[in-house]
């Protein structure tokens, strides 16, 4: 492929990434628009919370959630997926402090079986023993043992925008930490990548067939988890967040914005912990084809990595239109670097976060390939005897 057409298409993809596609780069779908009138009865809720060595953070989670205002039932069952560290400890004495223990159910979790992913299992091991009780509860709501939910509404506005819209499933891509150097270069793009692949306007639509969750928080209609086939009916996803939303999409509207309401507490001081993060999941995005893996590759060279080469090595024509998509790449990039109170200048270093990113893409596929996939506390999830599938 010559200069000439390198320059032309990628203006020309650029030119649809802005225009054509759900306009994903505003981040303009935020909890606000979860308000709504409250319902004129408050369904009960039960918060399931996967946790797997988890004591440095779990009193904090914990505590989030006991602090919640919600008017109506809210409890909270904990499974520990065979902590070593004490979690559950920790987690009984943050209830005690502060007078929630009959809110709080603990369980013992287990080893997955053959085919599960651990995550989901430990999820379902909670639908289980709710499913159970007497009169179960209307919503649960998956989250994750790393999540603070900083305000004590969060939970109620997540049920008035679920009842709203009659939706089975409301999802928020949590704010997530943002204070070391790897997080400063590298989170801010990670959110705008995801809704990139994922258009929250799109998620949001019920014409559209795109389906896309953050699995910090999800809030599910129970009923329709059920009529979808649970959570068995998803039982190998490494991307379980994403799995659900599509399997739930099938019984009636989703939902998924960004936050400022409720927070990730896990750090990510080092790359390696970004990278290993990335790495765990990234070929299971892409449904571990290799051909998929070239075209990413290819991909991601020229949208991120072409315009700035343009810019500085091509003449005439070609220079200027690499120029023009390497500023519309870091003008698109400015309303997550708000979000994230981030310099706007961070904008220009989009390329080189692209190239670090389709790096840690191309490592994902080779862990994958050498049998270690999906990689997580001790756990490899995806291994390629496997086909993908949880070990």
């Amino acid at each position: 492929m010559s200069v000439a057409l390198v320059a032309v298409a990628t203006s020309a993809i650029w030119l649809y990434l802005i225009l054509g596609r759900g306009f994903f780069w505003r981040a303009a779908e935020r909890d606000d628009d979860l308000a709504a009138p409250p319902p004129a009865v408050w369904p009960s809720v039960t918060a399931i919370v996967p946790a797997r060595n988890e004591a440095e953070v779990i009193a904090q989670s914990l505590g989030s959630l006991f602090r919640q205002t919600y008017p109506g039932k809210f409890d909270i069952v904990l499974v520990n997926d065979e902590s070593s560290d004490g979690t559950a400890q920790v987690a009984r004495e943050a209830a005690a402090r502060t007078g929630a223990v009959d809110r709080l159910t603990i369980m013992a979790g287990s080893a997955p079986p053959a085919g599960w992913t651990g995550k989901l299992f430990a999820m379902n091991l909670g639908l289980r023993r709710v499913e159970a009780e007497p009169r179960p509860p209307e919503y649960v709501l998956f989250t994750d043992a790393d999540i603070a939910y900083a305000a004590p509404d969060a939970v109620e506005r997540l049920v008035k925008g679920a009842e709203a819209r009659r939706a089975v499933l409301v999802s928020l891509m949590v704010k997530l930490r943002c204070e070391s150097l790897a997080e400063r270069l590298l989170v801010p793009a990670f959110v705008f990548f995801f809704d990139k692949l994922y258009p929250f306007a799109w998620v949001n639509d019920p014409r559209s067939k795109v389906a896309a969750a953050a699995g910090g928080c999800m809030l599910v209609r129970r009923e329709a988890l059920t009529k979808a086939g649970g959570l068995q009916a998803i039982h190998g996803a490494l991307i379980d967040d994403c799995a659900l939303a599509g399997l739930l999409k099938r019984e009636g509207p989703i939902w998924l914005g960004l936050t400022e309401r409720v927070v990730s507490l896990r750090p990510y001081p080092r790359f390696a912990d970004i990278r290993r993060m990335v790495v765990r999941s990234a070929f299971a995005e892409l449904r571990y084809s290799p051909w998929r893996l070239g075209g990413t590759l290819a991909g991601m060279s020229l949208i991120y990595l072409a315009p700035p080469l343009l810019a500085v090595f091509a003449d005439g024509l070609a220079r200027w239109l690499g120029l023009a998509a390497w500023l519309a790449m870091a003008l698109a990039f400015q309303p997550m670097l708000r979000l994230y109170r981030r310099s706007p200048l961070w904008g220009i270093a989009l390329p080189a976060v692209a190239a670090i990113y389709t790096a840690f893409t191309l490592e994902s596929a080779i862990q994958y390939w050498r049998g270690r996939g999906g990689a997580w506390k001790g756990r490899y999830q995806a291994t390629a005897s496997a086909g993908g599938t949880a070990g």
